[in-house]
């Protein structure tokens, strides 16, 4: 008997070193059930893509924090075993474990229940978020690819931009693989809607806790339409006041990539947005009922593939895409405006994937 403690003392510690282990040979030694630490909290097993980026890391460390996740899967393509180790020192329920590089993506996706992609490259000064296409399209390809391989039924929450046509990339990418679900593939514009509950509830004086914008169309620019007569406490503004918002709004991404002058694009506020709108998924999955949130999905709202606006999360992902509602004229005229520019990202999407 005098050798129990010791062989669980390291036991433990080898389950500790294979959390932290890069080697492509370990890679599945913590799969399934196995992946939980002794008496880990049940819950959700999550992976990250692009875990170690601008938006990835404050990403990981917020999910790291959720307590529906118990499994908590870090991918990159760099330095993801720093970033590991850093997270899996936090003193939470899930288990934190590491991939690095192509050969390590499909193990990192087995037995994902929900999948969120922040991978690519961030826009900079003076970039279109097309400027971003060509490089960030062939990004979501292939990790698309993988989970078509490895996850097929997770839910996947696409934020790598631009999302007007990434979305349609990995619908194409799940259609060729013969596993589309539209209802598991969820575009992210959550930010869009956190900055409208921010900056309406700086004009109107109140908690941005209590302001809901309904924001809906796209993810870029004129794309993106804040539904202002739809705000929640009802509300009036001066037509000053809804030029002023929908263009902050429509510019809040541009405003943090010029403040921040070259050092890269909107990280922090986003990764908030991301587990905001993740953990929505978590409790629509775990089965909480009545979770409404805006994200840009495949969908019949408009003449459009896809769209952004609100849609009921429940355990199979989006289980209903509510209607627009009533529009006034400058929320009608912009909807023209945001179809227009949509046509062409959905269509450029389309056509990458199909190449």
């Amino acid at each position: 008997m005098s050798m129990q403690p010791n062989s669980d003392a390291s036991e433990r510690i080898a389950r500790i070193a294979a959390h932290l282990n890069m080697e492509e040979n370990d890679s599945c030694s913590l799969m399934g059930s196995n992946c939980r630490s002794k008496g880990g909290a049940p819950g959700f097993k999550v992976a990250i893509l692009g875990a170690a980026g601008g938006i990835g890391q404050p990403l990981s460390m917020l999910m790291k924090i959720n307590p529906l996740v118990s499994v908590l899967h870090l991918y990159d393509v760099v330095n993801t075993p720093g970033v590991t180790a850093d997270i899996s020192h936090m003193d939470t329920g899930a288990v934190v474990r590491g991939f690095l590089g192509q050969k390590q993506l499909e193990d990192a996706l087995i037995g994902m229940d929900l999948v969120i992609i922040p991978a690519g490259v961030p826009r900079k000064p003076g970039m279109t978020r097309d400027d971003l296409f060509n490089i960030n399209a062939g990004i979501v390809k292939t990790l698309c690819e993988a989970i078509a391989k490895s996850c097929p039924k997770a839910i996947v929450n696409l934020i790598s931009n631009p999302v007007n046509s990434t979305v349609p990339i990995a619908a194409e990418v799940f259609k060729r693989a013969g596993t589309y679900d539209p209802s598991r593939l969820l575009g992210v514009t959550m930010l869009d809607v956190v900055r409208a509950n921010t900056f309406v509830a700086e004009v109107l004086g109140l908690d941005p806790r209590e302001v809901n914008v309904p924001v809906v169309g796209g993810h870029a620019g004129i794309t993106i339409l804040p539904l202002l007569s739809q705000v929640k406490p009802p509300s009036s503004f001066t037509p000053k006041e809804i030029e002023y918002l929908t263009d902050r709004i429509q510019n809040g991404g541009t405003e943090v990539v010029e403040a921040k002058a070259g050092a890269g694009s909107a990280t922090l506020s986003m990764a908030y947005a991301a587990v905001k709108f993740a953990d929505a998924c978590l409790r629509a999955l775990r089965g909480d009922a009545g979770i409404i949130e805006c994200a840009y999905v495949d969908s019949k709202v408009t003449e459009l593939p896809f769209f952004a606006s609100k849609v009921r999360l429940g355990r199979g992902g989006v289980e209903e895409i509510l209607p627009l509602g009533p529009l006034n004229d400058y929320e009608r005229e912009g909807l023209e405006k945001a179809k227009k520019e949509l046509v062409v990202s959905v269509e450029k999407g389309v056509s990458f994937a199909r190449k």
